[in-house]
């Protein structure tokens, strides 16, 4: 049984802001037994910089960390979500279990030089690349196992459920034969890595969309998720063409949908959520459901902006992912979700003021991690006994934060860049490797274009 550790801390985020001199204890369980401010190191190792809580990543599909980079010349036509998608699919139909996990052990290694603690892995590459099942169902899903283990990362892996093409239609298309599943496939897989014992590794389940599974199957994976006390995500209302279909189909916006037939409740993440109006959100929130944002992605596939003035104004939980990968920065991440609201609307400090508060960055922050938990099913909600034992040491050398004053470090690491980096990281009172490994990474890369 591994021992207690004792860390001092000269400045450490705790409880929504700065505090000093703080004392934090993880116990051999690997959670935090004691934090304390304005307290003396009493033998404790002294970290050298300010201190921040890890943050989850709430949406990853890890695959498409191979084409960060990849999917930025215009295709023929009108280009958007949907030509992206059809890129997107050539890594899909070509990735192997074993490309599978070098890649994801490079974006691992970098989720937590950023200061990602833990992440929620929405994974539907199922098959092989015929389509045909493995020996092994959960092939590509250990592969990801395997991938955060290296990495020591936190792992909330999602097996998806991918059952056909678009509304109404009766099955897959044949580029998408990699995803085919069925609720008891996806089950058995959750069941599988929740198996594993592993302390870091636990699993929940996600439904991909309203457009790929039926109403049957979403009931019947969602009350099992339930009925396991584990987190559900879907992706819902993210592009136009998404919510127009629904409408044709259902009569009703995805949205809508949901929340007179999902029975949605704090077990729910709803992903994206970018088409969405007020009254959806306040459905969304009042049965106590979060949404997970990517606001990098968004913005590189022109999804939209979503609404956070009105998710903010009625306290909805939420979370933060980085999807495509296209950074693998939280301070990005939050930098893009409020300028996206100053573009739209021609405003400043637009989460500040809707979340009733002077900093941008704390509202920021602060909603990302306190919506982490429900995301990834784990307790993971900062520098406070009970939660996992994970921090970051910030790099205060950074060229983005020399010379300014102590309490203004949050603000800067969100709106001053580039991004600082972290000197290191600890996760459930471990320390792990605050960079990545890209050996394996290059050789994959390689290999698969």
């Amino acid at each position: 049984m591994p021992e207690a550790r004792r860390f001092f801390a000269p400045q450490a985020w705790v409880q929504g802001g700065w505090q000093r001199d703080v004392l934090l204890v993880a116990g051999a369980d690997g959670s935090w037994q004691e934090v304390r401010a304005g307290a003396q190191p009493d033998g404790a190792e002294v970290l050298a910089g300010p201190v921040l809580p890890g943050l989850v990543n709430g949406h990853s599909h890890a695959f498409q960390r191979a084409i960060a980079g990849l999917t930025e010349r215009s295709a023929a036509g009108h280009d958007d979500f949907w030509s992206w998608r059809d890129r997107m699919y050539a890594a899909a139909l070509r990735i192997s279990p074993e490309q599978l996990e070098a890649i994801a052990t490079q974006l691992y290694g970098e989720l937590l030089a950023a200061g990602y603690t833990q992440v929620c892995e929405f994974h539907y590459l199922h098959n092989a690349v015929d389509g045909r099942p493995y020996a092994d169902p959960a092939e590509m899903s250990l592969a990801l196992v395997r991938a955060a283990q290296r990495a020591g990362i936190g792992l909330t892996l999602l097996p998806t459920l991918y059952m056909r093409s678009g509304f109404g239609a009766a099955g897959l298309r044949e580029d998408q034969r990699r995803f085919a599943s069925t609720p008891e496939s996806v089950l058995r897989i959750a069941q599988a890595v929740r198996a594993q014992a592993s302390p870091l590794v636990t699993a929940g389940i996600a439904l991909h969309s309203l457009r790929a599974v039926d109403a049957a199957a979403l009931r019947e994976c969602a009350d099992a998720a339930r009925a396991a006390g584990m987190p559900v995500h879907i992706h819902v209302a993210e592009q136009q063409q998404e919510v127009d279909d629904c409408v044709q189909a259902h009569g009703v916006r995805p949205i809508e949908w949901l929340l007179r037939n999902a029975k949605l409740d704090a077990r729910w993440n709803l992903v994206h959520a970018t088409q969405s109006t007020r009254a959806e959100l306040e459905g969304v929130q009042g049965m106590g459901a979060a949404i997970v944002l990517c606001p990098s992605t968004e913005a590189n596939l022109g999804d939209g902006v979503f609404d956070l003035p009105s998710w903010l104004a009625v306290r909805g939980a939420w979370s933060i992912g980085s999807d495509s990968h296209v950074t693998r920065s939280w301070s990005e991440e939050l930098r893009l979700l409020e300028y996206s609201q100053r573009l739209a609307l021609r405003q400043r400090n637009v989460a500040a003021r809707a979340g009733r508060a002077e900093s941008t960055a704390a509202v920021l922050f602060e909603g990302a991690l306190a919506g982490g938990s429900a995301a990834c099913g784990v307790t993971t909600g900062g520098l406070a006994v009970g939660q996992r034992a994970d921090l970051c040491v910030v790099d205060t050398h950074a060229p983005a934060l020399a010379g300014l004053p102590a309490d203004h470090l949050l603000d800067a690491l969100v709106f001053s860049s580039p991004a600082a980096s972290m000197l290191r990281v600890v996760v459930a009172g471990k320390d792990v490797a605050a960079k990545p490994d890209s050996a394996g990474f290059v050789q994959a890369m390689r290999a698969l274009w």
